[in-house]
């Protein structure tokens, strides 16, 4: 499930370089003398970034770094090998370097960013629900980690829209296992995943299959006042779907209609709305 990954902007990378070109003028020059080799350094990265040799143009900034740990352009040249290598497709290595740049500089103006950089590294390692979801959970995680730190930030709107998408795959996952466990009548396994999505998805797409599929795994079992439950919350939230009229015509079948029992969990994980 591919969920609209993005690249940095131009205008965003225009705005992390700018502020730090470096140039070789000084009226000391003593002082351009022993600035010039983290000059040559830093603007020999900037060009290999862009020329769009996002791997090389990393390594630079790390070098930026290592020789000279204490300068002024260290702090930024850290960002800045985050930035390409997250450009340069290294997840990992985006989300090490992110990371440290936030522990050596938690107050900094860009720690927003780098939190924005460790989310989007997790985001863009999403697979498919047939996968593991390790990666999913850790992006949602991050996601709303940035929004909870910095919920004002020019990142914290494209985090909110991820963190909708990022909950959409987790309880797409809980379905594709579920709807296995129910073509294969393992019944109680099916009705736990489709109450996982219930009870903790409930502003995902999925939900109204959910409640459909545990109107049939409950009916399968035989207890029908819960399957009657979940037909009624579904015709209640969504009742012009697809999902209300299979869940309908299968109560209809067996002379059942939809209708609430209040001791059902499925009332109670909708408790805000009856």
């Amino acid at each position: 499930m591919q969920l609209f990954p993005i690249r940095i902007s131009a205008k965003l990378a225009a705005f992390l370089l700018l502020p730090f070109l470096l140039t070789a003028c000084s009226s000391d020059k003593q002082e351009a003398y022993q600035e010039q080799p983290v000059e040559q350094l830093y603007n020999t990265a900037l060009a290999e970034l862009n020329s769009e040799n996002y791997l090389q143009a990393a390594q630079g900034f790390d070098e930026v770094e290592r020789q000279h740990p204490y300068s002024v352009w260290a702090t930024k040249a850290q960002i800045m090998s985050a930035f390409a290598y997250y450009q340069s497709n290294e997840y990992d290595q985006a989300i090490l370097a992110a990371e440290r740049f936030i522990d050596l500089h938690p107050g900094n103006k860009d720690a927003a960013y780098a939190y924005y950089l460790v989310a989007i590294s997790y985001y863009e390692q999403i697979t498919g629900v047939e996968r593991d979801q390790k990666v999913t959970r850790q992006a949602l995680d991050a996601l709303q980690n940035l929004v909870r730190r910095f919920p004002n930030s020019e990142y914290a709107q494209d985090a909110r829209l991820k963190i909708d998408l990022t909950r959409d795959h987790l309880a797409g996952k809980e379905m594709a296992i579920g709807r296995y466990y129910l073509k294969n009548k393992y019944l109680v396994g099916a009705i736990n995943r489709f109450r996982i999505v219930v009870e903790q998805y409930q502003t995902t797409t999925h939900v109204p299959e959910a409640l459909e599929r545990l109107t049939e795994a409950y009916m399968m079992l035989g207890v029908k006042s819960e399957a009657q439950t979940a037909a009624a919350v579904l015709g209640y939230n969504f009742p012009g779907s697809e999902w209300y009229q299979d869940a309908y015509a299968l109560l209809d079948k067996n002379y059942l209609r939809p209708e609430i029992d209040e001791g059902s969990w499925i009332v109670k994980a909708w408790n805000s709305i009856f």
